[in-house]
């Protein structure tokens, strides 16, 4: 799956998480989170976990954690990655969750 535009999921509430992403020629991560020292690399292996399990091998994300639950930057991610391409209207892949 392509990211084709640019869209936005989430909140920069505690506990939450806010994911956005856009199209880009190759695939950038940014990651920023108030518990990036106790909890980064599981922060980013859940990351490319999603993308890898999408399909996304372009476009930047760029995520700002407030200490989200893993199950939370899953669902951002992914609604985030649904909404560039305007699948959050009614025909989301289940499946592929």
């Amino acid at each position: 799956m392509e990211i084709k535009k640019v869209a936005i999921a989430g909140t920069l509430e505690s506990s939450d998480v806010q994911v956005i992403v856009e199209p880009h020629d190759t695939l950038q991560v940014s990651i920023e989170s108030s518990v990036m020292n106790q909890y980064g690399l599981a922060i980013q292996k859940t990351v490319y976990e999603v993308l890898e399990r999408l399909g996304v091998t372009s476009g930047k994300l760029i995520m700002v954690d407030k200490g989200a639950l893993d199950c939370t930057i899953k669902a951002r991610i992914q609604t985030a990655i649904y909404r560039s391409n305007d699948l959050s209207k009614g025909n989301i892949p289940w499946g592929e969750l």
